[in-house]
């Protein structure tokens, strides 16, 4: 579809506004030829809107039977997206779900009080080297949602909503902003988005929600008259309209946000809650290990293993 025209062209721009409230520098990780790049959770900032956990997965290249190979573990009290820009990866969850994530795609996992799943790169027809490069992210959730039955949706790369025109191509990926609904339903109000800016385009951030961040994938913008560099992450203060302008070369960038909760979260290992509790008995759940009557499940298929509780 064609750019929201209803979008104002003269939102004040990176030079005309100062509007940055925290720039955050990821710490990288390297997991053995695969480099994973955190900004959420960050000292200064545990959340933007209820987005709670932010990762860069590469880029990589992953040989023929060698890549991701994440084993079963668990979640509760939370929401995540795998967001692919290339590559495949194997997703198995203990709700039955065996489905592989493809890039532009959309595979939403409600954990509520608990579920199991495992990521891997395991396709046995794969003969050639596989670019791989994408975001895993964690939305928290609501405290009445806390405690509801795990879930999982898909929705394909061609159902969410793609906003097109002077110099940017916008995919929706969750919630609601610029006047577009993304498909997949979600528990708090929230806004996740992919754009792709030629050189100089500028996209302004939705200004119907508390909370709003950006993530420079590849390239680099312009903000509050500063050039910000791939591999960074910025948040803005509450209610001023910023726009953020493509460098000379073109940028991909991320913008996530929505209404802040109710309060803070706890955040141990695979696990958030409102409540130090919560986390403890989720942390019992998994260490006793009853697959077939306990809180936690493995996921059918990839029930041989799974990684044990961290000894801290």
């Amino acid at each position: 579809m064609s750019w929201n025209p209803a979008l104002d062209p003269h939102c004040p721009t990176g030079d005309e506004v100062d509007a940055i409230e925290t720039v955050i520098v990821p710490r990288a990780r390297d997991l053995g030829g695969f480099e994973v790049r955190r900004a959420l959770p960050a000292p200064r900032r545990q959340m933007v809107g209820p987005f709670i956990f932010f990762d860069q997965m590469g880029p990589a290249e992953f040989l023929p039977t060698r890549g991701m190979d994440v084993r079963p573990h668990p979640h509760i009290g939370l929401a995540t997206i795998s967001y692919l820009f290339r590559g495949r990866m194997h997703h198995r969850d203990s709700l039955g779900t065996d489905a592989w994530i493809e890039p532009g795609a959309v595979n939403w996992m409600v954990a509520g009080q608990g579920i199991t799943h495992s990521e891997r790169t395991d396709d046995s027809t794969q003969v050639d080297p596989m670019p791989f490069f994408g975001i895993q992210t964690w939305v928290a959730l609501p405290k009445d949602h806390e405690d509801r039955a795990p879930e999982f949706e898909h929705a394909a790369a061609d159902a969410l909503p793609v906003l097109e025109g002077e110099g940017k191509s916008v995919r929706l990926i969750l919630g609601n902003a610029w006047g577009e609904q993304a498909p997949v339903k979600t528990a708090s109000e929230m806004f996740y988005a992919d754009a792709v800016l030629a050189a100089g385009a500028a996209i302004p951030l939705p200004d119907n929600h508390e909370d709003r961040g950006i993530y420079v994938v590849e390239g680099e913008v312009i903000v509050a008259g500063e050039t910000f560099e791939a591999g960074r992450m910025m948040v803005f203060r509450p209610g001023d309209r910023v726009s953020v302008r493509a460098g000379p070369g073109g940028a991909r960038v991320m913008l996530l946000g929505g209404e802040t909760l109710e309060g803070p979260r706890y955040i141990w290992w695979n696990f958030v809650a409102s409540s130090k509790e919560r986390i403890e008995e989720a942390k019992e759940a998994w260490r006793a290990g009853d697959w077939q009557n306990g809180r936690f499940h493995l996921p059918p298929g990839d029930d041989a293993e799974f990684i044990p509780l961290p000894e801290r």
